[in-house]
């Protein structure tokens, strides 16, 4: 079942908006979230969305390439754990990576500046290094 995110044709009183489309469009549509994982092997998918393009998913990650603001260099890294999440206090439980989740990696603390579910890689900034 898809996720509909067009207009629920109602009201916030509770009445309903007329006139109103009375078939539901293609392009209304939108999909689950991805809730990228962290696991043993990373797994991308490959969707096609509007207009014939493609959007890499990352289903579960491994790697992380890491910038040292300092040095100016970038590595791809391993990650360790998750340490906390804005987007949902669970998702840190969990180990699931969305934009903003502060990781712990093998350099250190670091806070993601991709969108995994949308880019399909993972992008990250050094905040703590590791002593």
């Amino acid at each position: 079942m898809g996720v509909y995110q067009g207009n629920d044709l109602k009201k916030p009183t509770g009445g309903r908006k007329w006139p109103h489309q009375k078939v539901k469009r293609k392009y209304w549509m939108g999909r689950y979230p991805t809730h990228t994982r962290l696991a043993d092997k990373e797994v991308r998918q490959l969707i096609r969305v509007r207009g014939g393009n493609y959007k890499v998913r990352l289903k579960r990650a491994v790697y992380v390439n890491v910038v040292d603001p300092e040095t100016k260099t970038a590595k791809k890294v391993k990650i360790l754990r998750v340490l906390e999440t804005p987007a949902n206090p669970h998702y840190a439980r969990a180990n699931i990576i969305t934009k903003g989740a502060i990781i712990e990696t093998e350099l250190g603390k670091a806070v993601v500046t991709s969108r995994p579910g949308q880019d399909g890689v993972i992008n990250a900034v050094l905040v703590e290094k590791r002593q």
